[in-house]
C-alpha cells in the first residue's frame, strides 16, 4: 500500500518595501499534530519561532526559495513569488505527489498543485510552510537592521508602516528596498 506525500506552499513578504519574498514547501511527518499549525499572520513572534522548531521536528523535507528586492523591481511581486515557490518545491529532497499552494496561483513545476484560497487558514501542510517563511523573512530582516538599522527593519519587517516611509524620506531607500513599490517608484 502507497499513500500519497503531500506538500505545503506559502510565500512571505509580498506587501513589502524592502527585503525578498521568502517560499517555503514542506512535506510534515506524521507524527506531527496538525491541530498545531496555525495562520503566521495569528500568532505572536515568540509562537511561531516555538512552533518552528516544533515543525522542524516533525517534517520530512523542507525546501526555501526567495527572491531579493532587485529581482522583485525586475521580473514584478507576482512572477518573484511563483520563481520563489517553485524554488521551494525544488528545495525538497523528496518529490511529493501534490503541491497545496496557498493563493490563487501556482508556480510552473512538473508537480500537481492545488490552490487553496486562505489555505494558511485551511491546511495544516501551508499553515506550517506559513509559520517557517515568517520565521525566516523575519530574521533575514533583523540582519539587515543591524546592517542599516535607521530603517527599523527588525519593528516592521520591510512594511510600509509610517515609521518606514518616514526613515525613507529621511535616508532615501537602501540598497534592500523595493523601487518598483510606491513611493519608491514615483
Amino acid at each position: 500500500m502507497t499513500s500519497q506525500i503531500f506538500a505545503g506552499v506559502d510565500e512571505v513578504g509580498r506587501g513589502c518595501l524592502a527585503g525578498p519574498v521568502v517560499s517555503v514547501a514542506i512535506i510534515l511527518d506524521r507524527t506531527v499534530d496538525k491541530t498545531l499549525m496555525a495562520d503566521s499572520k495569528k500568532l505572536t513572534p515568540k509562537q511561531r519561532t516555538e512552533l518552528s522548531r516544533y515543525i522542524l521536528k516533525h517534517t520530512r523535507s523542507i525546501g526555501i526559495g526567495a527572491c531579493d528586492n532587485h529581482v522583485i523591481d525586475r521580473i514584478n511581486i507576482h512572477n518573484a513569488t511563483l520563481l520563489s515557490m517553485k524554488q521551494a518545491i525544488i528545495n525538497l529532497n523528496l518529490l511529493p505527489d501534490l503541491a497545496f499552494i496557498d493563493g490563487k496561483f501556482a508556480p510552473d513545476i512538473d508537480i500537481n498543485c492545488e490552490c487553496i484560497v486562505r489555505g494558511d487558514e485551511l491546511k495544516p501542510e501551508i499553515s506550517a510552510a506559513s509559520i517557517m517563511a515568517k520565521v525566516i523573512r523575519d530574521n533575514e530582516m533583523i540582519v539587515l537592521d543591524k546592517i542599516l538599522p535607521v530603517y527599523g527593519f527588525k519593528k516592521h519587517k520591510g512594511y510600509g508602516t509610517i515609521e518606514h516611509k518616514t526613515a525613507i524620506a529621511n535616508f532615501g531607500p537602501s540598497i534592500y528596498h523595493r523601487f518598483s513599490f510606491a513611493p519608491l517608484s514615483k
